[in-house]
């Protein structure tokens, strides 16, 4: 929605589709809300709109406490979307301006700081530095209501430089202090876990209907012994794995939960929980694990267009809210795409560096690139994992996808059908279709889930 008055009565009627596309607030109360939000709306002439949470902090909004806006699923667009913009907020969700600052955002995206400043500023009302802000806070939201860790510890953990930093933006954007925060947290029962061993539990949202059995039937015809395992019954399954992250390891688990696949909801979330040797991971780990079950996609947007076409109308009607899965490990997908699940698995055996603490049949790491690269050098996993390892071929969340996809095809012995594969799922591209398949354009930009459609109906292996 890009008109205002069209976001005023998605407002009013309290539209949860638009959740996370956008934000809105109303100057006589100083608040920012998601476009739910349950309290009674206000005089259009009050309020105002930001396409960001992050834009509204920066106008001096504080964050709603009954709607809880920062805890929306992520705007769809940045899934969809390859310019620039589209690859700075799949870095940023990914951590990169707090490890590396702007500088490294800049560098991965090949522009000047000043140039990703600008183009940032200009179309999303708030730069870098307030974005990743803006994250920091949500992730010092769920430590100080959900673990019982000291307020100094959940501040280098949610990435603040500093105790005052941490304190002044908690006020900024909550209009309280944290201990004032971790007061308002609903009591589930228990004591608060105090140490990053206990876990952190974790409600992943997301919008609209969600076809949760697909996806984790899919998880679990894919799981590779010791880095992934699979527990439970259909419609009550816990997937869980193990993750490699910038500062330490992680094991994951998250929950299926049957009825976000009825369509009845206007959206939900998935149960987790993540173990991490590092809590400064934490906002990491939550975005891995959204791109690998395709929370922030935008399920109503993808079944109007893929639902007006006579061939997949059925199938929408059947499954609505279907997901095209991405990956925790962009690296990892990319060889498991090549070799399969069974020569994964020994390749997991052979060369995964093993955790220092196994738990429940999660025993390894997937080995990494240059560690393949070195052990298995010959053939098409050797060049493939050689370019990884290099850089020749870049993956990741801020990966340009079409020089991807050149740098893949350049492989010797990748077929165009793996390229596609990986070019889904390692970089998370919603607009792919195999050469074997005459995909008509009127699916797109929704190929990836039209495929998925087909293969849920037996119509496609």
């Amino acid at each position: 929605m890009t008109d205002e008055d069209s976001r005023y009565e998605a407002v009013r009627s309290r539209d949860a589709r638009f959740d996370g596309a956008f934000f809105f607030a109303v100057e006589t109360t100083g608040i920012y809300c998601r476009p739910s939000c349950p309290a009674v709306t206000a005089k259009r002439a009050h309020v105002r709109f930001f396409p960001t949470a992050a834009a509204a902090q920066g106008a001096g909004f504080r964050a709603c406490r009954r709607c809880r806006p920062d805890a929306v699923p992520g705007s769809a667009e940045w899934n969809v979307r390859a310019d620039a913009v589209g690859r700075a907020m799949r870095l940023i969700a990914d951590g990169v301006v707090d490890r590396e600052g702007v500088a490294g955002l800049a560098a991965r995206l090949g522009y000047s700081a000043r140039q990703v400043q600008r183009q940032l500023t200009a179309e999303l009302g708030a730069g870098p530095v307030a974005l990743a802000r803006a994250q920091r806070a949500h992730t010092a939201r769920v430590l100080l209501q959900t673990t019982g860790l000291p307020v100094t510890e959940v501040a280098w953990a949610a990435g603040f430089a500093s105790v005052r930093q941490f304190n002044d933006t908690v006020r900024a954007v909550y209009a309280t202090t944290p201990t004032g925060l971790r007061a308002t947290a609903p009591r589930r029962g228990g004591p608060r876990p105090g140490t990053p061993t206990a876990g952190v539990p974790l409600r992943l949202a997301h919008r609209g209907p969600y076809q949760a059995r697909l996806v984790f039937d899919l998880l679990e015809r894919e799981a590779v012994p010791g880095v992934e395992v699979m527990t439970g019954t259909p419609g009550a399954r816990t997937y869980r794995r193990t993750l490699r992250l910038p500062y330490g390891t992680g094991i994951a688990a998250v929950e299926e939960r049957p009825h976000t696949g009825t369509g009845a909801r206007p959206g939900g979330w998935l149960d987790a929980r993540v173990h991490l040797t590092d809590l400064r991971d934490l906002t990491t780990a939550v975005q891995r694990l959204r791109r690998l079950f395709d929370l922030d996609a935008d399920p109503y947007a993808v079944d109007e267009r893929l639902g007006a076409d006579a061939r997949l109308a059925p199938l929408v009607a059947a499954r609505p809210g279907l997901r095209s899965p991405g990956a925790a490990d962009p690296d990892e997908v990319a060889v498991r795409a090549l070799v399969g699940r069974d020569t994964a698995a020994e390749l997991v055996r052979r060369y995964g560096k093993r955790l220092d603490a196994p738990c429940g049949g999660l025993t390894h790491l997937f080995p990494e690139s240059a560690v393949l690269a070195g052990a298995e050098p010959d053939g098409t996993l050797g060049a493939l994992t050689a370019a990884l390892a290099d850089g020749a071929v870049r993956l990741g969340p801020g990966a340009d996808r079409d020089a991807a996809q050149d740098a893949l095809a350049a492989v010797p012995g990748l077929d165009d059908r793996t390229v596609a594969e990986i070019r889904t799922r390692a970089l998370g591209d919603p607009d792919v279709a195999p050469p074997c398949l005459d995909a008509p354009d009127s699916w797109r930009p929704w190929r990836s889930y039209a495929l998925n459609h087909l293969r849920a109906a037996g119509e496609l292996e």
